[in-house]
């Protein structure tokens, strides 16, 4: 296995095609890209056991977020590691245990979810599964770009692509998977029929003496797709997201898949030679292309490569963030404004869109690079993208005072464009470290540059859900001082100032609290990212400073300058 493994193995004929390695990199890339596809599991992850609804168990948003955040920082990290090993080992080796710490992070974790430990979904899906994408990420991108030096954006982008659109696949794979598994709690009738009392903060039923704890659904609060049923009392405990079957399926699928492409794998020759007559470089910024390598703890050295790493973090930070939330996003800008236009389906579909732009944005803006230039290309990232961020806001504000579809076209529209910069930034990256740095070590410095991944991963999940959660807090407050007391004591059980308690155990939300408002309150759930889209709006600005400030490296530090 060893020997099957090893470099010397996959070095490719004078006559190979060097597009099937593009297309095992694609299919790699597809595989770990689903990542992108989290926030469908957001809403079965936050009701495991209510199932139609959050009980008191059952984990939050924040914490189901953090999974998603912790797979992307041990991207960064065994990126950042693997880099150099990869120079050592080639790409097969490394591909082969991507695929199966990918796929075995996919099996732990639905361990995890069957025995509600969710420490052992950070651990499997975070930790293992996030050590397997960034193996699989970095795998094909020096690779391509050795067998594509004549174009170096372009190879980039199909190295890249397939990350993007692995949300294309994944999202519907994942949707219908959780439908097929989905099983319906016990239903035990209506409100009026069931005697609900409220202890503690929680719901619960009397049912032939035994005092059972049950959640209550209503219709029109219901935005999970695999939810169906009548408006009533359910059983907590007694039914199934079907998350946990949906995990361990798409982790015996993503490991098959990424074995397969791993053993496709090949590199070229030491005194192989692209077949195109001439190079094509880019037409603007030459200045920009150095024909030198830098030795990677050289380029560790130089101010270029801090001032890259700050613009990749700035700008994924700016969209991660984004992306862990996207489904529940859209339903709680547009849900309860458009009911019928965003409904469940609407916001799958939304998540898809999302991974055809990542994907379609690599490719378009790494080929572009080719011709206008990697410094270029990121100015359009920062100041097209900090003018989307702050007009999101406005459109929101709007769609309170006065819903339209308009506004939904604008946000559906805007958020599209946003990804598609997201996506070709990360896809022209290593392009611009080849012109600033060579390509020899570029898979090394590559791996060392995803350590801002890795921050932004954090920084991205962070700010968003602790800013939509301080905007929900104050939302629900300013909702509760409106009510009526005898109203809400008569709707929860509970008397209003037990409300942190209420809230904490997720009995009172905006949605149900609106039910008692007065007739003229306004849902305040569609302005609750806001001041997320501003601060997303302020990184870029930083970012695009960075990349002004952007010259050429010093020879003294080019591999040769000591001869």
């Amino acid at each position: 296995m060893s020997e099957l493994l090893s470099k010397e193995r996959i070095t490719a004929p004078p006559d190979y095609n060097r597009w099937r390695v593009a297309v095992a990199s694609i299919a790699i890339h597809l595989c770990i890209g689903s990542v992108y596809a989290w926030s469908i599991f957001n809403p079965a992850l936050t009701k495991i056991r209510g199932v139609v609804a959050p009980s008191g168990d059952d984990w939050t948003l924040g914490q189901v977020v953090w999974i998603f955040t912790v797979a992307i920082v041990f991207l960064g990290l065994a990126a950042a590691l693997a880099g150099k090993w990869l120079e050592e080992v080639g790409p097969r080796k490394v591909g082969v245990l991507a695929a199966c710490c990918w796929g075995g992070g996919y099996i732990i974790g639905s361990l995890g979810i069957y025995t509600h430990q969710l420490w052992l979904i950070y651990f499997g899906y975070g930790v293992i599964g996030g050590c397997g994408l960034g193996l699989g990420y970095v795998s094909p991108v020096s690779t391509l770009i050795r067998w594509f030096p004549d174009r170096r954006g372009m190879a980039s982008g199909l190295a890249i692509m397939g990350f993007g659109g692995g949300a294309i696949i994944g999202a519907p794979i994942k949707a219908k998977l959780l439908e097929i598994f989905y099983r319906q709690p016990d239903f035990l009738g209506s409100v009026s029929q069931v005697d609900v009392v409220t202890s503690n903060g929680r719901r619960f039923a009397d049912v032939q003496g035994d005092k059972i704890e049950v959640v209550i659904w209503g219709a029109q609060g219901v935005k999970d797709i695999s939810t169906a049923g009548f408006e009533g009392v359910y059983v907590v405990n007694s039914g199934a997201t079907g998350a946990a079957e949906t995990f361990a399926v798409l982790g015996l699928m993503y490991l098959a898949v990424m074995l397969a492409a791993a053993f496709s794998y090949r590199i070229p020759a030491a005194d192989w030679q692209p077949p195109t007559s001439a190079p094509v470089l880019h037409k603007k910024n030459n200045d920009m292309i150095s024909s030198e390598d830098v030795l990677m703890t050289d380029a560790l050295r130089t101010p270029q490569f801090y001032q890259l790493w700050l613009m990749l973090c700035l700008n994924v930070t700016a969209g991660i963030g984004v992306l862990g939330v996207a489904k529940t996003m859209i339903t709680e800008i547009f849900g309860s404004s458009l009911p019928s236009v965003v409904d469940a389906t609407f916001a799958a579909t939304y998540v898809v869109m999302i991974g055809v732009f990542n994907m379609a944005g690599r490719f378009f803006w790494a080929t572009t690079s080719d011709f206008i230039g990697r410094k270029t290309t990121y100015w359009c990232f920062f100041l097209i993208g900090i003018v989307l961020y702050v007009s999101i806001p406005i459109t929101a504000r709007q769609m309170t005072v006065n819903p339209s579809i308009i506004f939904l076209v604008y946000f559906y529209a805007a958020t599209m464009i946003i990804f598609s910069m997201y996506g070709g930034a990360f896809a022209t990256i290593p392009a611009y470290l080849a012109d600033v740095f060579g390509t020899k070590h570029v898979g090394a410095i590559h791996g060392r540059l995803l350590t801002a991944w890795a921050t932004a991963g954090v920084l991205g999940p962070l700010a968003i859900t602790s800013l939509r959660q301080s905007s929900v807090s104050e939302a629900i407050r300013n909702l509760a001082s409106s009510v009526d007391p005898a109203k809400f004591e008569s709707k929860f059980g509970a008397p209003i100032s037990q409300l942190e308690l209420l809230v904490e155990q997720k009995t009172v939300t905006i949605a149900n609290l609106l039910k008692i408002a007065p007739l003229d309150t306004v849902d305040p759930t569609s302005t609750i990212y806001n001041s997320t889209m501003y601060l997303m709006a302020g990184l870029l600005v930083i970012a695009l400073i960075s990349n002004a400030l952007m010259r050429p490296v010093s020879p003294r530090y080019h591999s040769n300058w000591s001869t």
